[in-house]
């Protein structure tokens, strides 16, 4: 741990931002101390990704003052902070998937010789890097053959390489399996040993918790306050993020069921054609779905929804005499599905958020092939009084919303259809916990009224908290099928990972 008594390795000093309809940031101040992992944590629109695109010099601040070292310093572009030792890894990988591994690292900055690259520097310097993030690829290896979690590092020993003393790090794990995170966390842990400072970003606060030396909060895009190793605590973090007591984020809400919305048999899909799946699912409940990366349950809600075509087995739903035969017709027959990644299949990021609102009602509203903007209007005030979404206005590009707020346009524009099943591919994923509550809230409203949500997470409080009952993948096929009763972390990961079995019960 650092000593507090020490120059700060970079202070920021009444940092404000302004952006033509909001304040982004108001009069912050923080401080980070060598060798130290300081977290900043706040809501999605909190100023956090802003404030670190300041330190990186990604955008120029509207007043304040940045030092590093105790010296003051101006960034008007990237490589002005890199010189200055500060690194910024974005949530999105900035790395060029086609080329080797030591030729990402030293990407503009290649050691030459007699004017030619000099690429035994290149596999020789790379290789320290990448033994200082304990990653043991060749550094002739294409990126693009290498997993997410590896990707990570890569970036990471691409930042190193350039002497860095502060590295940011932007929901470094939003990606990754158990065991990539694990990995990540050890090399925090190896770094912060090293003397390199870490600012994490990060909306799960578990992790939080296992790494911070110390958490800033913002609210508001205003510094509300920090909390000390001892003193961090997920209760803690969360009254302060939010400013009100969210304690009671999984209130159990008993839900009547109805008929069988959707029943699945012998379904095969084409990323495991080899296994059968069988499950059903009635009106008013909720079914969670748990497994490990890479155990199909993303594909099991692509096929549901037609945008990949089953290979074998049967769907029957209760409004088509037949299996919805695309995406169309799912829709339709009323299901709908909120893909895990909102930005690049989920929204038009170039589009307002009331087009994007109103995207999947357009055939049904449209008079003589025209647009009817009346309905159009209706549906973007219907949606966003009922999902609470906060944007400038209807005409602002929802590239410019904040996670939370992107996910409620994804939903609303498919709830505007009034489906009867609505499938939620990890819907929470990269959104800060008040916008969490607020989806929570809405899946329990609507398994209320009678609408079936079937929801795929990574995030075991989430299945505990929300499901009726949970189904658990395995490699393709569903290794069993949980009561409330059931459910517990042990037997989700007996499951999870293929050491054990239940006997269906749907």
């Amino acid at each position: 741990m650092p000593e507090n008594d020490s120059t700060p390795v970079l202070e920021v000093r009444h940092i404000g931002k302004r952006f033509p309809s909001v304040k982004a940031l108001d009069e912050v101040s923080i401080s980070l101390n060598e060798g130290e992992v300081l977290a900043v944590i706040g809501e999605n629109g909190a100023g956090k990704s802003t404030l670190m695109k300041i330190l990186a010099g990604v955008q120029m601040p509207t007043n304040g003052e940045i030092l590093v070292a105790g010296q003051s310093v101006t960034f008007s572009n990237v490589e002005q902070a890199l010189r200055a030792g500060i690194s910024l890894i974005h949530q999105e990988l900035n790395l060029a998937t086609n080329l080797e591994v030591g030729a990402n690292i030293f990407l503009g900055r290649e050691p030459r010789s007699f004017g030619l690259i000099d690429r035994r520097a290149i596999e020789r310097e790379a290789l320290k890097y990448l033994k200082m993030v304990g990653l043991a690829v060749s550094p002739r290896t294409v990126v693009g053959a290498l997993s997410i979690g590896q990707q990570q590092l890569v970036e990471i020993a691409k930042a190193l390489s350039t002497q860095t003393r502060v590295l940011i790090m932007d929901e470094p794990t939003s990606s990754l399996s158990q065991r990539e995170t694990e990995a990540l966390f050890e090399v925090v842990k190896k770094l912060r040993k090293q003397g390199v400072s870490i600012l994490y970003i990060s909306h799960r606060l578990r992790e939080i918790e296992e790494l911070a030396d110390r958490v800033v909060v913002l609210r508001d895009g205003r510094y509300v306050g920090e909390l000390s190793r001892g003193e961090i605590e997920h209760s803690a973090m969360v009254s302060m993020m939010v400013g009100r007591d969210v304690s009671k984020f999984y209130h159990r809400v008993q839900h009547e069921t109805g008929e069988v919305v959707l029943e699945v048999s012998q379904l095969r899909t084409p990323a495991n054609p080899q296994h059968a799946l069988d499950f059903s699912i009635r009106s008013g409940e909720i079914v969670g779905i748990a497994g490990l990366v890479g155990a199909g349950r993303s594909e099991l809600l692509t096929t549901l929804f037609r945008i990949t075509p089953a290979v074998g087995g049967h769907m029957k739903t209760e409004s088509l005499p037949h299996p919805p035969r695309s995406a169309q017709e799912a829709i339709e027959a009323g299901i709908v599905l909120a893909p895990e990644d909102r930005r690049l299949t989920g929204l038009v990021q170039a589009m307002s958020v009331k087009r994007n609102l109103s995207l999947a009602t357009i055939r049904r509203t449209a008079t003589w092939g025209f647009l009817n903007r009346r309905a159009e209007d209706r549906v973007c005030k219907e949606m966003s009084r009922l999902l609470r979404i906060k944007s400038a206005d209807d005409h602002q590009m929802v590239q410019y919303l904040s996670g939370g707020n992107q996910q409620k346009v994804v939903l609303g524009k498919w709830l505007a259809t009034e489906p009867r099943l609505l499938l939620l591919d990890e819907p929470t994923r990269g959104i800060d916990v008040g916008a969490k509550e607020e989806i929570y809230q809405l899946m329990h409203k609507l398994a209320g009224r009678g609408v079936a949500v079937l929801f795929v997470s990574s995030e075991m409080e989430e299945i505990f908290g929300l499901s009726d009952r949970t189904l658990v993948m395995h490699e393709g096929r569903i290794t069993g099928e949980l009561t409330r009763d059931q459910l517990s972390e042990d037997a989700v990961m007996q499951l999870a990972t293929g050491r054990g079995a239940t006997p269906a019960i749907c």
